[in-house]
């Protein structure tokens, strides 16, 4: 396997979309808890120590039976409450996407309660097997017994917490706002790339023109979804090369295996790039919200036409979803300030990567919902009042362009699709009203 340079916010991500890794260090606290009282139990046995009075004592056999019942209680629960919360899951997906259970993977509250359920499973069985004969008769871990039955107790009241957890998790607004959430931080995650340095050397436009001249290339060495880049490490290999990358794809982009993925200056420099570039990117069968903010717009557009269409017509979710949608473009507009170049400690560029434009994230927010909204009235409103919202914060006078495009375009699918006088009024009347404050935009920066 190739190893990757990993950033910690992919490491952290990573490590939130496993089923395992709560678990595992829950049952690794379990082995811990038990060897802890079995060296109190066997102190105890041994005479050395006495147990407080309220530890529950009891035969060996007996001790067995309960150890027995309860692991085998807790196991079946595990899995009767996993099976009938993945078809619930399962149901819900066909409303809001198969991403549905990759965000049921990540939840905190799923790792956790499953990692309880396993390592008190674990514990029991430990303490089960540590039960046998000794010098004084049978040896009994009375302390650790104690510890099984109220980990037991626990077990139930994180049972009662996960059904109701779930039960909210699954709800069409919850689902919205974590999507939306998520994206937020991901945007905070590029919103300052950090104090310019020193700058050295041609300047990006003059090494892009160049490199149409001449270059070399670099393709892909398999197929899937580009998910993270290690920009500092291959500004690390562009530097002990004295060499140019330039990233053709982003993450969230398809890469296919033997095609184009960045190109190098100068042109011998290829081959020791294409080697390193393998140790310095992942890819894989689906798309991630590290380094992509697009995904996350991606996943409420599709609710929200999932919501619109035929099949499910549920236009409140679609106006919820234009909601989000019109919240994360704002933030984007506010605070998105994604480091396109990468220069070294010198100040020479060495890496410059593609990346998501603002007009794009725009126009992917809102173009596939205004296309299936034709003939609802609502919707268009609703996308309209997000545009505006949008522009009466965005900090630039050239962000206000695409708003305006869209706009025009939410107009011209109303005025061809809307029947009734009165609902194309109201749309057209919104629509006004984004007009007139974008020219007192213009108006008062001059523009």
């Amino acid at each position: 396997m190739t190893h990757v340079e990993l950033r910690p916010g992919w490491r952290r991500e990573a490590l939130r979309t496993s089923l395992w890794w709560v678990p595992t260090l829950e049952v690794g606290a379990a082995f811990l808890l038990f060897w802890g009282l079995y060296l109190l139990d066997r102190a105890a046995y041994n005479g050395s120590v006495k147990l407080p009075s309220w530890v529950i004592s009891g035969t060996a056999d007996a001790s067995r039976q309960i150890l027995a019942a309860l692991a085998a209680a807790i196991i079946t629960v595990i899995g009767v409450v996993f099976s009938v919360i993945l078809v619930a899951l399962t149901l819900a997906a066909n409303q809001l996407g198969p991403r549905m259970l990759r965000n049921f993977m990540r939840d905190r509250g799923t790792q956790w309660t499953l990692g309880t359920f396993v390592a008190t499973f674990a514990f029991a069985i430990l303490v089960l097997i540590s039960i046998g004969p000794g010098k004084h008769g049978d040896f009994v871990p009375h302390a650790a017994i104690s510890a099984v039955l109220f980990l037991s107790l626990v077990d139930v009241f994180i049972l009662i917490y996960f059904i109701h957890h779930i039960a909210v998790q699954i709800q069409l607004p919850y689902v919205i706002a974590s999507i939306a959430g998520d994206v937020v931080k991901a945007i905070e995650d590029e919103a300052a790339p950090g104090t310019a340095g020193p700058s050295a050397g041609p300047s990006p436009r003059e090494i892009l023109a160049a490199m149409e001249a001449e270059h070399g290339i670099v393709t892909a060495s398999e197929s899937g979804y580009l998910q993270y880049v290690s920009h500092s490490k291959l500004v690390r290999i562009a530097t002990e090369a004295d060499a140019v990358i330039h990233l053709l794809y982003r993450p969230g982009h398809f890469i296919v295996a033997g095609r184009l993925l960045a190109t190098v200056t100068p042109p011998e420099a290829a081959p020791h790039v294409k080697e390193a570039l393998r140790r310095a990117h992942l890819s894989g069968p689906y798309r991630s919200l590290t380094q992509d903010i697009s995904f996350g717009i991606d996943q409420l557009v599709e609710i929200a036409l999932r919501a619109l269409s035929a099949a499910t017509n549920d236009p409140f979710t679609a106006l919820t979803c234009i909601d989000w949608i019109g919240d994360s473009l704002r933030q984007v507009a506010l605070h998105w300030r994604p480091q396109v170049v990468h220069r070294d400690r010198a100040g020479y560029v060495r890496v410059i990567r593609t990346q998501a434009s603002y007009d794009r994230l725009v126009q992917r927010g809102f173009e596939k919902v205004r296309q299936a909204s034709l003939g609802m009235p609502s919707v268009m409103i609703r996308e309209l009042q997000a545009l505006k919202e949008i522009m009466a914060q965005a900090p630039q006078v050239e962000q206000y362009a695409v708003l305006q495009q869209q706009a025009d375009m939410i107009r011209t699918a109303a005025e061809n699709s809307i029947p009734e006088e009165r609902d194309l009024a109201d749309v057209l009347g919104v629509y006004d009203a984004l007009v007139a404050l974008h020219e007192r935009l213009l108006r008062e920066t001059g523009d």
